[in-house]
């Protein structure tokens, strides 16, 4: 099991699963609507996004959240062993046991994803949803549909391929998570999901087109949806001006859920 690696802006704590493996996550208290913090596929909640918004959240005393899925950061397991199924079922388990009242839930890129399963598993506990580059549906339409003839035969015979990253090693991607994936796909239809939602994507996104915040939007329910699109950015959404960006919205996201 990984090591609890407590940092300045808040002390790890476990939440335990009935599996016998444990989610790590930081918890500030504060009053509502809360904010919480979903990271993105193979990120951790020590990312510079978390961390904006765990510093900005303490000092209006805004309740916040951040916490690492199955097989991330600092909680246990494989991440090989991770699914969206089992991810979105770690975020909700920290929604229900961590956090009280009315939730603005962040996703950043597959946290995007995982936002959304969040909302549609606890409509009457989301009061808004905010989007960083998010990639619903991204182990269909952007890992399964670009992997060649090749790749996808050996990902069926070997259980197994490795996808480069920008961001460090290589990505294991599993033929279980394709497969389990595929249960979770949220574009091919209307998303009942009502709370307000706001999207902002890097146009400069070498990982998730510019285009699937426009089909997210086109496919929620909401009619309360802006989508923000930043010419310049690109899919970390972390620069000082993406940061100040995150913030102003979710001030106002925030000011209308409450």
């Amino acid at each position: 099991m990984p090591r609890d690696q407590p940092d300045a802006a808040g002390e790890v704590r476990r939440l335990p699963r009935p599996d016998g493996h444990s989610i790590a996550y930081c918890a500030s208290p504060g009053k509502g609507p809360g904010v919480m913090f979903c990271g993105g596929f193979m990120s951790d909640m020590t990312g510079t996004k978390a961390l904006a918004l765990d510093a900005f959240c303490r000092g209006p005393g805004v309740a916040f959240v951040r916490f690492d899925y199955l097989g991330h950061g600092a909680s246990s397991g494989r991440f090989a062993d991770g699914t969206i199924g089992r991810w979105a079922e770690d975020a909700i388990a920290v929604l229900d046991a961590v956090t009280e009242g009315p939730q603005i839930v962040v996703g950043s890129s597959m946290g995007g994803w995982i936002m959304l399963l969040v909302a549609l598993a606890r409509p009457e506990r989301v009061a808004g949803l905010l989007g960083l580059a998010a990639a619903p549906d991204f182990t269909e339409d952007l890992l399964w549909a670009t992997f060649d003839p090749a790749t996808r035969d050996r990902l069926r015979r070997e259980g197994v391929v490795h996808a480069p990253s920008d961001y460090g090693e290589p990505y294991p991607i599993t033929r279980t998570l394709i497969e389990e994936g595929r249960r979770h796909l949220l574009l091919r239809e209307t998303i009942a999901i009502d709370c307000p939602v706001r999207l902002i994507q890097g146009m400069a996104d070498a990982d998730v087109p510019w285009r699937t915040a426009l089909r997210l939007a086109e496919r929620l329910r909401t009619p309360d949806v802006e989508t923000t699109l930043v010419k310049a950015s690109d899919h970390r959404l972390s620069e000082p001006a993406d940061l100040d960006r995150l913030i102003r919205t979710l001030v106002a996201l925030r000011a209308v859920s409450s």
